[in-house]
């Protein structure tokens, strides 16, 4: 639920004299037909993010680095935990995807100075929006659209919170006369699904290929060509990420596309540009994709059994004694990171270093 790139380039004033993008995505429908599910999403989403701060309260959405300064401090203190255990002396590079309000970087970098490594900063972002508020909480970081901007002159400590599950995704629908994809097509600025005439059989994996006419097969290439990148410049350079998303181990069959305005969910074919479209991540692809650079995966985990691993417990436990009056609060945050019912089971976290890097804690 964070901001992604996209092919579509961010609203400019001259762009917005041609009408509000309901109006130039039907445009588009209307003189050159249906549009790819991931088309419609990148658009969407471009515009969404570079307009607005979705988060909070008065947003759209709350993620785990809103929630408490735990989240943030844990992962901190375990990526400067990896990089002593790795014996460098190089200096490391904090590197951050869709960092939101700067919240998540401001809590793991404070939590990195006090056990001694305080490493440059980059924001890989694209919003302006978003840009203002993480320059407010992390004024020297330097800010990139891509990774390619990111210098590789030593190792890089990388998170990914909330930034995959945003990426454009495609659908391929299971019909009588077999797999097709998933479009959109448009009437005025009223926009609805419908199935492609095109068969995509031949890249349907052989355990699904038979499936029942309804089923619905989800890829993201944006996010394996994001992983890939990212898993070779680790590779290259020595260092690790720690990608944090709702998600499961696939490929699977399932529809996951979802909107979510105003803390509630949504129809992802209305208002295009005012609500944040995500999808569940598939984890057992991007491991896939980061193997493919030679990258070693750990987990996917659970979010609630990482948190625990690194030591929520006792951070809790302190943060109420140094705050009586919050210890109550404490615990609720506590539980809403690492519950069953809440982020702790669905929400998942995986880990990717170079070759040689000791495991990461959280997943022996």
């Amino acid at each position: 639920m964070t901001s992604s790139p996209s092919d579509t380039p961010s609203p400019s004033p001259s762009r917005e004299r041609e009408g509000s993008l309901p109006e130039r995505i039907a445009r588009a429908i209307t003189l050159a037909g249906p549009i790819a599910l991931s088309q419609f999403m990148g658009a969407a989403n471009a515009h969404y993010y570079a307009t607005r701060d979705p988060l909070g309260a008065r947003g759209d959405f709350t993620t785990a680095p809103e929630v408490s300064q735990m989240f943030g401090e844990l992962i901190g203190l375990a990526l400067t935990d990896l990089w002593h255990r790795a014996g460098q002396s190089d200096a490391a590079r904090y590197v951050e995807f869709g960092p939101g309000r700067g919240t998540l970087a401001a809590d793991a970098l404070r939590a990195m100075a006090t056990v001694g490594l305080t490493p440059p900063v980059h924001f890989i972002e694209t919003s302006p929006v978003l840009r203002a508020a993480q320059a407010k909480a992390v004024p020297d970081a330097e800010w990139h659209v891509d990774l390619v901007g990111v210098p590789d002159d030593g190792p890089l400590l990388v998170v990914a919170n909330e930034f995959f599950d945003a990426l454009p995704i495609r659908q391929l629908v299971k019909t009588p006369m077999g797999w097709r994809e998933r479009l959109v097509a448009c009437q005025d600025t009223l926009f609805l699904p419908i199935v492609g005439d095109h068969g995509f059989d031949a890249v349907i994996p052989p355990q699904f290929r038979d499936a029942e006419p309804g089923a619905i097969l989800e890829t993201s290439p944006a996010s394996v060509a994001v992983m890939r990148a990212l898993a070779k410049r680790i590779v290259a350079q020595g260092g690790a990420a720690i990608v944090i998303d709702y998600g499961y181990i696939g490929p699977a069959i399932g529809d996951t596309l979802q909107a979510v305005r105003g803390h509630a969910f949504a129809n992802p074919f209305e208002d295009p540009g005012e609500q944040d479209l995500t999808a569940h991540v598939d984890f057992g692809t991007l491991a896939e994709a980061a193997a493919a650079e030679d990258a070693i995966v750990h987990g996917p985990v659970g979010q609630g059994a990482f948190l625990e691993a690194l030591g929520i417990g006792p951070r809790a436990a302190a943060l109420a004694r140094a705050q009586p009056e919050r210890a109550q609060a404490v615990a609720v945050d506590r539980e809403r990171l690492t519950g069953a019912e809440s982020m702790g089971k669905l929400f998942k976290v995986m880990a990717i270093t170079a070759p040689g890097w000791p495991v990461p804690e959280g997943f022996a």
